[in-house]
């Protein structure tokens, strides 16, 4: 220890203080090579941030379903309208054959079996052989469809009586 003498001396003093002065550099050293406790990511600012974002990602979110449905919905009703221009045009052209007198004939002899006047009709019974292939002109008819070897009109009155026949069941 040092002595009264030695205790105000100046040279003591200066080596005191320089030991203290190399502590202090020390522990401040050492305070910045100490891993610093970081906070956390999220700051005020950020957290602002993030809500407003959520915000409007939760504000938008319905219109934005509803725009994308209309657009489907306007797209749906665009293709309708493209399909009926086609039927219209397909009736269109129905319609401009059945101006044609020959056309009329003709769908008249195929589909109602009408003959001209001096002609004589045959109707030929189904060939039983072939398994639901007979044709009435140039349809072919569906598997256990019965032939029509009768006239149309005699098919009208059978369904007739048959309606008739229903009504009275009741």
């Amino acid at each position: 220890m040092a002595t009264d003498r030695d205790r105000f001396s100046t040279a003591t003093r200066l080596r005191l203080l320089g030991e203290q002065a190399a502590e202090r550099v020390y522990r401040a050293q050492s305070r910045r090579l100490e891993a610093k406790p970081r906070r956390g990511r999220l700051t005020g600012r950020a957290a602002v941030l993030a809500m407003v974002v959520c915000t409007l990602i939760v504000a938008l979110a319905y219109p934005l379903r509803q725009y994308i449905q209309q657009r489907s919905e306007i797209d749906d009703q665009r293709r309708l309208a493209e399909e009926a221009e086609q039927r219209v045009e397909e009736l269109r052209d129905e319609k401009a054959r059945w101006q044609d007198d020959a056309y009329v004939r003709r769908q008249a002899r195929e589909r109602l079996r009408y003959l001209l006047p001096g002609e004589t009709g045959y109707v030929l019974p189904a060939d039983p052989s072939a398994d639901g292939a007979a044709t009435d002109g140039d349809r072919p008819r569906p598997r256990g469809a019965t032939p029509a070897v009768r006239p149309w009109y005699e098919n009208l009155w059978d369904g007739v009586d048959r309606a008739d026949a229903v009504g009275r069941d009741r």
